[in-house]
């Protein structure tokens, strides 16, 4: 799978573990940074990752800070983004069968690298459910257009 994978300097180094997974895991992995602990703002991060998921360069993306709160707040608000902010396997899962959701949002100062490692890996697996849930997310795409008119 190809995951586009972002972070502030909050998420810089559960990125970097989470990065690491992945390639072992045998996913094409593209850093969108950032690259140091040195502080920088989430928007600069979360926006390109978010975009490059809409556009279709990417299957998944993955957004870390500190909470997670302001990468899945800004990267929700490109059209065509579901970003769901986890931080237990369950939620994970059922955003994918669910929600469909496409970038996940986790917070380094919230969860360690062993749990951050289950969830990734429960969310990439997870397919989406479809059925009563696809007209969920077709009334979000609809939302979005309205959004977009006015």
């Amino acid at each position: 799978m190809k995951i586009a994978i972002g972070s502030d300097h909050g998420g810089y180094r559960l990125k970097e573990e989470i990065k690491s997974m992945l390639t072992e895991m045998g996913h094409e992995v593209e850093d969108f940074g950032c690259h140091c602990a040195d502080s920088v703002d989430y928007p600069d991060y979360a926006g390109p990752v978010a975009q490059k998921v809409a556009g279709g360069e990417f299957e998944r993306g993955i957004l870390i800070c500190g909470t997670g709160i302001g990468m899945s707040i800004t990267a929700n608000k490109i059209r065509g983004i579901r970003c769901a902010l986890a931080h237990d396997t369950f939620s994970a899962k059922m955003t994918r069968l669910h929600n469909d959701s496409n970038i996940l949002a986790m917070g380094e100062r919230v969860i360690g690298p062993g749990l951050a490692k289950e969830i990734v890996k429960v969310w990439l697996e997870t397919e989406f459910e479809g059925g009563r849930h696809a007209r969920r997310i077709d009334k979000i795409n609809v939302l979005e257009k309205e959004t977009e008119a006015t």
